[in-house]
């Protein structure tokens, strides 16, 4: 005969258990790609813009992405005007696989951006494109989608790349983040990391980037000042395990487009 009451009580157990389990495991570490459009006049900028706006954030939304983040740099650049950064989130590597196999099947997304796919040789919406792409570290496993209230035209997307001398080296500097405890510094310090990741595909390896934000220049200078004094970091930077591990820091400073979902 059925115990109704034991059986009840296991399947709780086994709930709970589960339960239990799901708030415990961390999130799944995901991976990023950065495509750097290089532009050579204003009407490649203005379709490139066009077809991110109409066509590629409305479909990637579609597809499950709801974070993409479309940046240039900064009026003070040598580079405003001849580069677009895309910043799109994915759940896996087969996703940059499947992800253009998804958008060829989008026909919204084939009429809204014809102009770009269907572009005639004599007429390229853009000179070339490069495309980096991360994993996001295990201390910053998600994006994060900065808290900003100001307006997007002066706000400053500082993104980072740091080179390592050797693959070992790189992955000292990596662990200074994760283990070092130069995440939570960020963090605590208010500098609204919006990825943390390593480059596993790119033109300048081994390296990891990292973006932060901030609402205008004078907080982001302001913010850097307060990173520079604080007693942890200066603690962290001296601590021998972690010296001579990055042979180039490399700053990038963008804003967002209005556009833009970061």
């Amino acid at each position: 005969m059925i115990n109704y009451r034991r059986l009840h009580f296991i399947v709780t157990i086994l709930l709970l258990s589960a339960a239990l389990n799901a708030v415990a495991a961390p999130p799944k570490r995901e991976f990023y790609e950065i495509k750097i459009y290089h532009l050579k006049n204003a009407d490649q900028e203005a379709r490139v813009e066009t077809f991110l706006k109409d066509a590629y954030i409305p479909a990637a939304h579609r597809a499950g992405i709801k974070n993409v983040g479309v940046f240039k740099p900064v009026a003070t650049d040598t580079m405003a005007g001849k580069l677009i950064y895309v910043l799109t989130p994915l759940k896996s590597l087969d996703q940059i696989l499947s992800l253009p196999k998804t958008l060829d099947k989008d026909a919204a997304y084939a009429s809204a951006g014809k102009d770009y796919i269907d572009a005639n040789y004599k007429n390229p919406p853009y000179a070339r494109f490069e495309s980096i792409i991360l994993q996001a570290f295990t201390s910053a496993p998600v994006l994060t989608k900065p808290n900003l209230t100001g307006p997007k035209s002066q706000r400053v997307y500082e993104l980072r790349s740091y080179e390592g001398h050797t693959e070992k080296i790189y992955q000292n500097k990596v662990k200074m983040f994760n283990d070092g405890g130069e995440v939570p510094l960020f963090a605590r310090l208010g500098f609204n990391g919006v990825f943390y990741g390593e480059v596993i595909a790119g033109s300048h390896m081994p390296n990891l980037m990292y973006m932060t934000t901030f609402e205008d220049k004078a907080s982001r200078d302001a913010h850097w000042k307060s990173f520079s004094e604080d007693a942890e970091w200066n603690k962290l930077k001296v601590n021998p395990e972690y010296q001579n591990n990055v042979s180039k820091n490399t700053s990038f400073f963008l804003y967002p487009t209005e556009y833009s979902d970061i």
